[in-house]
């Protein structure tokens, strides 16, 4: 039975509900893990609501589901995620053939009343640019958290090597979390450029169909790649993985006691009359075959600024503001600083969204919304007035 027909099956309902297994199947197949994922959660989630107040899951009623988006927005949900919920209880009352509850104007009106009292805008990830909040990418020095500085910042054992290059990688690309763990090593082609490479992107969130779409690896990335390579000895499968460290503390010398000294109280063991050599302290590493997990992104680049700030990488960073700065970021932050960067160097809408493979202007004007304020009129006015 399909993941998501089971899940039906344990929903709470009133009356026996037929489960089309096949349509549901057909569903999964043509559809993204990471949608099924996310459909089988927000499903749960509401059943177990369902359950705690006594209400019947399949099918719902217009009521039902306008409450339980008002519960959801009184937790703290934002509107874009209550508009995913609404979606996800659509989606498996047709799946069911089930009347949907949410094209009921009450649902409709109930949501729109939440979007006006909170306001739609989606908090958005903090920017990791190549410099940092810099008006010259080219001639400004770096400043603030840059990327720049941490990948100098990275060691050069196995999780340092590792982590250079997937963040190197994830700022070339523009990636999604989902994407970036998912590269291969044979998605790596030649480039024009023999320092530069290719990466063959089979498949993205924008692109469900598989058409498929490149990016670039500058020589910078393509470095830092062949040196977790060799010393991960990878030769083929996924490109980034866990890495697990055991660390040994060292121990001195112990000398052999004699016989006469083990008393009747102890363990009889001959070992103990037996010398020990003194042990260096040493570092030992596992490489995962596995890929890493799409949520590991955004705590891996928030450990390499917080190591960059120990190690007085980020100079013009005091301790106040790295712990604030450090709350926006996320694994989406590498894509947000690629597009901002896009944007300060002049390149227009049609480049930028070809670059990050973008179907909609609609994320990359957001992403640039401050950006595109400071260099507007005003911004520009204002630089003259100084």
């Amino acid at each position: 039975m399909p993941e998501l027909a089971w899940t039906a099956t344990q929903m709470r309902t009133e009356t026996h509900i037929v489960v089309n297994a096949e349509l549901i199947a057909a569903y999964q197949a043509a559809s993204s893990p990471h949608s099924i994922r996310a459909l089988k959660s927000d499903l749960e989630a509401f059943d177990l609501w369902c359950r705690r107040t006594k209400r019947i899951a399949l099918p719902a009623t217009p009521e039902i589901v306008a409450g339980y988006l008002d519960a959801r927005s009184e937790q703290g949900a934002k509107p874009a995620s209550l508009g995913r919920y609404k979606a996800s209880i659509a989606k498996i009352h047709q799946l069911l053939d089930l009347k949907d509850p949410t094209q009921a104007e009450l649902v409709k009106l109930r949501l729109r009343a939440i979007r006006r009292e909170k306001g739609t805008a989606q908090a958005q990830a903090r920017p990791l640019r190549f410099k940092g909040p810099v008006k010259d990418v080219e001639h400004d020095k770096p400043r603030g958290i840059n990327v720049k500085a941490l990948l100098e910042a990275c060691s050069d054992d196995l999780p340092g090597l590792r982590d250079r290059a997937l963040l190197s990688v994830a700022y070339d690309s523009g990636l999604r979390a989902s994407e970036l763990v998912a590269i291969e090593v044979g998605q790596i082609q030649g480039a024009l450029d023999p320092e530069a490479r290719l990466l063959a992107i089979p498949r993205s969130k924008s692109d469900q169909k598989g058409e498929g779409a490149t990016a670039f690896l500058s020589p910078r990335s393509v470095r830092a790649v062949a040196a977790w390579m060799e010393a991960a000895g990878i030769e083929e499968g996924v490109l980034f993985r866990r890495v697990q460290v055991r660390r040994y503390k060292a121990r001195a010398a112990v000398k052999g006691r004699s016989i006469d000294s083990i008393s009747s109280r102890e363990k009889w063991d001959l070992r103990k009359t037996l010398p020990k050599k003194a042990i260096s302290a040493r570092t030992e590493y596992d490489i995962g075959t596995a890929a890493l997990h799409p949520g590991s992104i955004g705590p891996i680049w928030r450990s390499i600024i917080q190591r960059a700030f120990d190690r007085d990488a980020l100079p013009d960073l005091a301790k106040e503001d790295l712990a604030r700065l450090l709350k926006g970021i996320s694994a989406h932050s590498t894509r947000v600083g690629l597009n901002q960067d896009l944007f300060v160097v002049g390149e227009d809408l049609a480049g930028i969204m070809d670059a990050l493979r973008w179907k909609s202007p609609r994320m990359p004007l957001s992403y640039n919304r401050n950006l595109a304020a400071e260099a507007g009129a005003v911004g520009r006015l204002s630089s003259k007035l100084e």
